[in-house]
């Protein structure tokens, strides 16, 4: 039968055994505990294969901004337009949080009627070619530090070249 007595011993059992089980496995630990604080090996012999220094170089790819425009989908960069949207608008003269970008591709930087701008961008370009738009794009904060505009940026080129074929139907 099982009484309330009985079940008592099973549950104890299985808790003192658990309880030497956990104080087992401290004292291995404390015992067989090899490498520094945070149980990191250290390496006793350390074999040179030179990839610290081919890793220093940081690789910049070139990009031929003629043939990124020329495969460039407006239709797809409309989609990416969306991510725009909610600080820019498409038409002349009207500002939101962000300058308007109606004929922005060749526009001198800076000058968009009623919009106050940070100053930022006129010390890094003087005009919004393919290639300023492109890296503005990509990280706005790395490329002009100091400028207002919050967007984290497009990782993707083929994204940020789509974007810029659609800007560049917005002009005159």
């Amino acid at each position: 039968m099982l009484d309330t007595m009985t079940f008592t011993k099973i549950v104890g059992s299985f808790c003192g055994a658990l309880l030497i089980f956990l104080l087992g496995k401290w004292a291995a630990e404390t015992l067989y505990h090899v490498g520094g604080d945070h149980g990191e090996a250290v390496a006793v012999y350390v074999i040179e294969t030179g990839e610290d220094e081919a890793g220093t170089e940081e690789v910049v790819a070139e990009v031929n901004f003629d043939t990124l425009l020329e495969t460039a989908d407006a239709s797809a960069g409309e989609r990416q337009w969306g991510k725009c949207r909610a600080c820019h608008v498409l038409e002349a003269g009207e500002n939101r949080a962000g300058p308007y970008l109606y004929n922005v591709v060749g526009r001198d930087v800076g000058v968009a009627e009623g919009f106050n701008y940070s100053g930022a961008l006129n010390e890094v370009a003087d005009v919004w070619t393919v290639e300023n738009l492109y890296r503005f794009i990509e990280n706005p904060r790395g490329w002009a530090p100091g400028t207002s505009m919050g967007f984290a940026g497009l990782s993707d080129s083929e994204d940020r070249a789509n974007l810029i074929a659609y800007l560049a139907t917005f002009s005159e």
